[in-house]
């Protein structure tokens, strides 16, 4: 684990630099706090897929995913049927992943199913956050354990603990961009100034 210099001088998290997306991705978009349900849920169903590949590939078909899965919005989602899972196992911009696209659908509607207790899925997500700072370089925590395991109960699929880790430095519930880093000061800013969701 360490940082390297990009185009520009800076030091950054060294997985980061083989491509200009990638880095925007790092720089802007990574490990910064997210507190949206519809964000939330793209963000660990994109997880889901990267799944047994590298998150580059996932990057580099978001645009397409966002198309495919109706900007992630759970109530669409929610409504596909087997017909939605044909057409999305022929379209070549995502991945062409049956059980992936299946465990989508399915998890819309257990979002929804969350939402209509009264709780919202971020203050469900972020009531997962640890109070420790992590420990660089881990694939999983006793938080993503619990929030996967509790996820699985609810019906949940394609959420074990090394996606809801990722999941989780993602959406910046730990921040994980190296000391080193550039951007690791700017991430944790953002996350001193983020309002958790409550409800």
């Amino acid at each position: 684990m360490h940082t390297e210099p990009g185009p520009d001088g800076q030091h950054r998290c060294w997985w980061c630099l083989s491509t200009p997306q990638y880095i925007a991705y790092h720089d802007d978009d990574w490990g910064y706090p997210v507190g949206e349900d519809q964000r939330l849920f793209e963000k660990l169903t994109l997880e889901a897929f990267q799944s047994g590949l590298s998150w580059r590939t996932i990057l580099e078909k978001r645009d397409t995913f966002r198309l495919a899965f109706a900007g992630f919005d759970a109530q669409k989602v929610a409504a596909f049927d087997e017909g939605d899972v044909e057409r999305l196992l022929q379209d070549k911009g995502i991945v062409r992943h049956r059980g992936k696209i299946e465990a989508t659908i399915n998890n819309a509607r257990r979002l929804l199913e969350l939402q209509a207790t009264g709780t919202s899925f971020a203050a469900y997500v972020w009531g997962y956050e640890p109070s420790e700072a992590p420990t660089p370089g881990i694939a999983s925590s006793p938080a993503s354990v619990a929030m996967s395991k509790d996820l699985k109960k609810r019906g949940w699929k394609f959420v074990g603990p090394t996606t809801v880790y990722a999941f989780m430095q993602a959406i910046g519930m730990v921040n994980d961009h190296l000391p080193a880093c550039a951007h690791h000061a700017k991430a944790e800013a953002a996350r001193a100034s983020f309002e958790r969701p409550t409800a």
